[in-house]
Parts: structure tokens; sequence; C-alpha cells
């Protein structure tokens, strides 16, 4: 399997790659299917998400924008897919984590979402509300040592 072009994520002011589908899950509750594009997305889509709110009230996993392949010539957008949904979808139906790789690149992987990078954030959720967030190093082989403080605050582990 080739390496998949990834989701994105706004969190924080800033686009993240995601190495995870938050929306296959709704998709495997529907009959909506996609046609892949390229070998390089095998899933036929390609979403923006949002984390919106904040932890005091609580933050939520929406779908911001959406190009998914209904055929080769047909691409379809996000109120294609949620007629009469406003501007941005709550993501309700996802349960589970997201990866989302930071950093530099230290191993190239030719497979899926198997490349690995310097840091991991990895965002867990409950029906669409963020319960919980950490962070992961993944040193490179010429790496023996780092400063914690060089990781960003918001990847680094939240105490509880």
């Amino acid at each position: 399997m080739t390496a998949q072009v990834s989701e994105r994520l706004i969190y924080g002011g800033k686009e993240i790659p995601i190495f995870s589908n938050p929306l296959s899950t709704y998709l495997q509750q529907t009959d909506i299917q996609f046609t892949s594009p390229s070998t390089a997305n095998w899933r036929g889509y390609v979403g923006t998400w949002e984390i919106k709110g904040t932890p005091e009230t609580g933050e939520r996993l929406y779908l911001v924008k959406i190009s998914a392949y209904k055929t080769y010539e047909e691409v379809i957008g996000l109120k294609d897919l949620f007629p009469g949904s406003p501007i941005a979808v709550f993501a309700h139906w996802f349960s589970g984590i997201l990866r989302l790789p930071q950093g530099r690149h230290v191993k190239y992987v030719h497979m899926g979402y198997d490349s690995k990078f310097e840091y991991e954030l990895f965002m867990q959720f409950e029906r669409g509300v963020l319960v919980n967030k950490y962070a992961k190093h993944n040193p490179h082989e010429e790496s023996k040592t780092y400063d914690p403080e060089d990781i960003p605050a918001f990847l680094r582990k939240q105490s509880d």
C-alpha cells in the first residue's frame, strides 16, 4: 500500500496533518462510497477538521471541509455530503484517537500512515468531544538526547 495523503486538523491556530480517518466511522454507518483518485488516496476523500471550544467548555471535533470523489470526474463537498448542514458538522459519530505527526520526519514508510515523525500528538475523543491528549517522542537513531523544553507546549503531556 502506498503512503496516504493525510486529513488536516486546525488546532491552536495551526493546520496539522492527521494520520487517522475520523470520517470512516460515519461512512461505515451509511451506504456512501467514494472513488479513489490515486493510490495515495484509497479512501477517496480528504477532510479538513477543526477543534472548536475550550478545555473549560469542552473541545469538540468538527468537519469543516471535504473534497470527495463521487466519481473520477465529480468531486463533492461538505454541503453535498451533509445537505442542510451548517458550515461545520459536529463529529458526534467519532470515538477514537487521532494521531498527529509533528516535527522532523525521522522514518519514511511507504505504506498507509506508518511513517514516523519526531513527535506525535494523540487526541482521544468520545462522541466528538476531546477527552484526553498526550504526546510521544520518536527519537531518531542519531538523536541520543533531547530537551523536553523543545517540545511545543501544546504537545506536552497534560497533567491529570
